[in-house]
């Protein structure tokens, strides 16, 4: 692995806690300051929708600025919308809230470039392992970001005001990390390459779209069942702060660990192989899910649905370079992420609301035709016969 990619390693480390903070604290914050606790969940899916609004415009800027002027930008970004949580939380105003939550989401929209950077700084067999070496960052983030809870409270006496405040001072440590550790690479074009094809015809490949439903389904999934865990544990089935942190902080480590093996299961087993798999934990999850809501029922169903994910992700996005040209490179990016991060964005913003309409047991049974989505796209794959060997 190169100087980058151990790098952006690092600063994602660093830059990722701003999301378990916020999908742990941003429902809590939201049940106190919100009028209406149907939009207790509205900062979680605000940062969503920030990410969904943000990931074309950052892939467009990137590919004429160059990757480390985006980045570096995104990281004073992130330390504005730390600056504003604080404040916000200090004049106890919910939409100020929100709209920190949302600046936090344009950041996180730009640091999900930090996985095309890492590939693009390997040889092409080694993308799905730097892919994966990226997703370990959030091993760090996953016990770091929730924890700033914990330790902002001897900074602060307001429960999570500390907490923004060092959620600050980690985009500082990335931005120190990017300045003088990062280096853009120039994407190299290959010659006989063929003209950009239009979005129309991007999404008419059968391999795009593959890729692009294994992350968006996984990413729907995932943040529909997480957003709405800490209200369904701790405001409606009173389990203590320290359990439903317990459990978020438990779904997101399964999130990221996997990523020590699932780089070379992907060479070794191929792509669809990774998402029936994937797509298999999801149906155990739910079931898990669905049986019972004792504490290690919420605990395992969390655990499954990050291993279920990673699986999801990891195979998406390194199979998705294989299905574009290099003078296609941002424009695909751009695309594939914001339909990663809006579909993200619908399941966030609905979680809350069907969760109080339809109860933990309905969320199950809504994740399901989500699921059934991906189905369809690896079996009219593989009916239509384009699966390669090394697929």
């Amino acid at each position: 692995m190169t100087q980058n990619v151990w790098i952006l390693m690092l600063a994602q480390a660093f830059s990722m806690c701003a999301a378990p903070l916020v999908v742990f604290a941003g429902g809590l914050i939201g049940k106190q300051l919100a009028s209406d606790n149907s939009f207790a969940t509205l900062p979680v899916a605000a940062m969503v929708i920030g990410t969904a609004l943000a990931v074309y415009p950052a892939a467009a800027l990137a590919s004429k600025k160059g990757r480390k002027v985006v980045f570096l930008g995104a990281m004073m970004l992130g330390l504005l919308a730390s600056l504003l949580a604080v404040y916000a939380l200090q004049i106890e105003s919910f939409s100020t809230f929100v709209i920190a939550a949302m600046l936090v989401g344009m950041v996180l929209a730009c640091i999900q470039q930090f996985r095309f950077a890492a590939m693009e700084s390997v040889t092409a067999d080694l993308m799905p392992v730097a892919a994966s070496r990226l997703l370990l960052a959030g091993i760090i983030a996953a016990y770091l970001g929730p924890e700033l809870v914990t330790i902002g409270q001897s900074l602060h006496e307001q429960t999570f005001t500390g907490a923004f405040y060092l959620l600050g001072g980690c985009f500082v440590v990335a931005f120190l990390l990017l300045l003088f550790g990062y280096h853009n690479i120039e994407i190299k074009h290959e010659e006989g390459e063929l003209g950009q094809r239009s979005f129309s015809e991007l999404l008419s490949s059968p391999g795009i779209l593959l890729a692009m439903g294994s992350a968006s389904v996984g990413f729907a999934v995932m943040s529909f069942i997480m957003t709405a865990t800490p209200i369904s544990m701790y405001e409606l089935n009173h389990y203590s702060l320290e359990e439903t942190k317990w459990v978020i902080q438990s779904h997101i480590l399964a999130m990221f660990i996997p990523s020590f093996f699932s780089g070379w299961m992907v060479r070794k087993l191929g792509f669809i192989s990774m998402m029936w798999a994937g797509l298999g934990i999801y149906i155990v999850c739910l079931g898990l899910a669905y049986w019972d809501q004792g504490l290690v029922h919420y605990w395992g169903a969390l655990v499954l649905l990050g291993l279920g994910w990673n699986l999801l992700f990891v195979a998406g996005t390194a199979l998705l370079p294989q299905m574009y040209q290099a003078n296609e490179a941002h424009r695909v990016q751009g695309l594939n992420d914001l339909m990663v991060f809006s579909a993200q964005a619908i399941a966030s913003l609905g979680s809350g609301v069907l969760l109080l309409l339809l109860g933990w047991q309905g969320i199950m049974w809504v994740a399901l035709p989500m699921i059934a989505v991906q189905v369809f796209l690896l079996l009219n794959w593989q009916q239509n016969n384009h699966l390669q060997p090394a697929l």
